[in-house]
């Protein structure tokens, strides 16, 4: 369907509306409109979509099945238009956006706490932060800058190394035998928590000791690392993950660590940004504030 085709947005108002009063008329008075003119918009809906979606029966409304079907998605497109709008609404003339994107457990732990304060030096920049883990493409997806584990390389950007990772197990105190383990193998005894990004982690573990065992791949899968540190905290079994993510769990001695080896990646974490906004105010102000905050503890609130 091309665009001049696609229907407009006072008829999917017309025809939301419609269905709330099941009256033309009363969704006239809603939107200030005559009754013939809501009617010939949702009459033109149902041209452009070839599907009735009103019944006349005895002259009152019933939405067909098509209608019901279609009514779901233009609720969450006007939902979606109005939130928009008000984002926008709510900053300064001289406000912009900076669209960041982070990997789910490392923007919750790492990035957030060390946000506070970002606001009052850069007050007309305003922080838009999603989770993404999958690759995409920054132009695209119009992200000024993404948080990312790899190799160093993104297509057309530039990247700045931030830090190694280490990954070690941990698990709740309660869930270790008296006197702990004497050797890694031990930990097999325990429930291997797996996390769904890094399916060869425990297996490269054990590896880099020089171990072997059939339980590495083994055990419950977590799709983020914040659910597999949930669940070792829970007792749920022992997770392997990096240790700066739980750094809070272990201070608190709500985690430890079994085995104390702790296997370096051959990846890194980066910060990485277009190659053509690396002059662009909001984009140099935000990478600034995070080398700035790199080494210093984080700060709640």
């Amino acid at each position: 369907m091309s665009r001049r085709h696609l229907p407009t947005l006072t008829a999917m108002q017309c025809f939301e509306a419609s269905v709330r009063h099941m009256s033309f008329t009363r969704a006239a008075d809603e939107l200030n409109l005559t009754q013939s003119a809501v009617s010939k918009q949702v009459a033109q809906l149902e041209s452009t979509l070839e599907h009735p979606l009103f019944r006349r029966v005895r002259k009152r409304l019933q939405v067909t099945p098509e209608g019901a079907l279609y009514l779901t998605e233009v609720r969450k497109i006007l939902a979606q238009v109005e939130m928009s709008t008000r984002y926008m609404q709510s900053y300064g003339g001289q406000s912009e956006v900076l669209n960041v994107t982070t990997l789910p457990t490392f923007g919750a732990r790492w990035l957030i706490p060390r946000l506070n304060g970002f606001r009052f030096r850069h007050p007309r920049t305003y922080l838009n932060i999603t989770n993404r883990s999958e690759p995409f493409d920054l132009e695209e997806e119009r992200v000024d800058v993404a948080f990312f584990f790899g190799h160093g390389a993104w297509p057309r950007a530039e990247c700045i190394r931030l830090f190694d990772e280490e990954r070690v197990p941990v698990c709740a105190p309660s869930a270790l035998p008296p006197g702990g383990i004497s050797e890694p193998l031990a930990l097999t005894r325990l429930v291997l928590l797996q996390n769904a990004t890094r399916p060869e982690a425990w297996h490269d573990w054990f590896a880099a000791q020089g171990c072997y065992t059939e339980h590495s791949y083994h055990g419950p899968r977590f799709d983020t690392f914040d659910m597999a540190l949930r669940a070792a905290r829970a007792g749920c079994g022992v997770a392997l993950v990096p240790r700066f993510l739980a750094e809070e769990e272990l201070a608190a001695g709500q985690l430890s660590v079994p085995w104390s080896f702790g296997l370096t990646s051959r990846e890194a974490y980066y910060l990485a940004y277009p190659e053509h906004k690396a002059e662009v105010g909001k984009v140099k102000g935000f990478t600034d504030w995070i080398l700035e905050h790199l080494e210093r503890p984080a700060v709640s609130g």
